[in-house]
């Protein structure tokens, strides 16, 4: 079985496109075109259902695909062996990180990095903390620098790096910004501007609200905090924001919330780093 075409099936499977796959992979539409006819012939199936121009997965190809995603996985893990033999650092990192870690916190470590490792070819991806986990557990990246959830899956494990103090604030205009000591209660009759439900961010609120998280009037998510920063500046709310995003268009609310997060290194336990991961988290831990 050729694997260039099972790393095909694997790259379609992920973009559900043939355009996007072969872009990936720097081959024409057409080569991937038939690298997919050519598995699915020597198998016997339909991989892919092709209407109106969307790509997905049949039944066949979503039994496959668990399968292509270990074999390849596994097929990186020796090459990274193979590769650390030498001692050189070289080659490929590809590595996935939050655009709030990545503008605040990484500079300095990827400036390091390409002054000491210039041989590397870094491909990174900005990817919510939460599909940067997933993409570690998958093997789809070497390592990820993210919030850090509260459980992590067996299979991966974290290093943390930074810890951010995380803040209650608002617009010096609003009303919340003239008060003393607020508490929950009153907080949540305020409107806000969260991050989504489904990030480990809100779910730091909304484990340290407790009972009154129901009760939170969200006028606005999104999963960018450079973003919310400037919803509660343009005054549509209160927000959970890092220490790191505050200035003179900020407010802190006094409340009886001290809250942080943590933000580090995800890897998987049964993967082998390449020398350049390897070489990366010896900058972050001297961070």
């Amino acid at each position: 079985m050729d694997l260039h075409a099972l790393i095909a099936f694997a790259e379609v499977a992920r973009y559900q496109s043939f355009s996007l796959a072969a872009d990936a992979l720097f081959i024409s539409q057409p080569a991937i075109s038939k690298r997919i006819s050519a598995l699915e012939a020597e198998l016997g199936t339909t991989l892919f259902n092709r209407i109106n121009r969307k790509v997905t997965l049949t039944e066949a190809g979503r039994a496959l695909l668990p399968r292509v995603q270990a074999l390849r996985t596994e097929l990186e893990d020796i090459r990274r062996l193979a590769s650390n033999l030498s001692g050189n650092v070289q080659g490929a990192l590809t590595m996935g990180t939050s655009h709030h870690i990545g503008l605040h916190r990484l500079p300095p470590a990827l400036s390091e990095f390409n002054q000491r490792y210039p041989a590397v070819q870094l491909d990174l991806r900005f990817v919510a903390s939460e599909q940067a986990c997933q993409a570690v557990e998958r093997g789809e990246l070497e390592l990820a620098i993210a919030t850090l959830p509260n459980e992590l899956p067996e299979q991966l494990q974290a290093e943390v790096i930074w810890t951010d103090q995380l803040h209650i604030v608002t617009s010096p205009q609003q009303t919340l910004s003239q008060k003393g000591k607020v508490s929950l209660t009153e907080l949540v009759q305020h409107r806000c501007v969260l991050p989504s439900k489904d990030t480990y961010t809100y779910q730091i609120i909304s484990q340290a609200l407790a009972s009154l998280e129901n009760q939170l009037n969200v006028y606005v998510s999104t999963n960018y905090l450079e973003t919310l920063k400037m919803l509660v500046s343009a005054g549509f709310g209160w927000s959970l924001l890092p220490h790191t995003l505050l200035d003179e268009k900020l407010v802190i609310v006094d409340t009886p919330l001290k809250l942080q997060r943590e933000l580090g290194v995800i890897t998987h336990r049964k993967r082998t780093l390449s020398n350049a991961a390897r070489g990366m988290l010896g900058i972050l831990e001297g961070a």
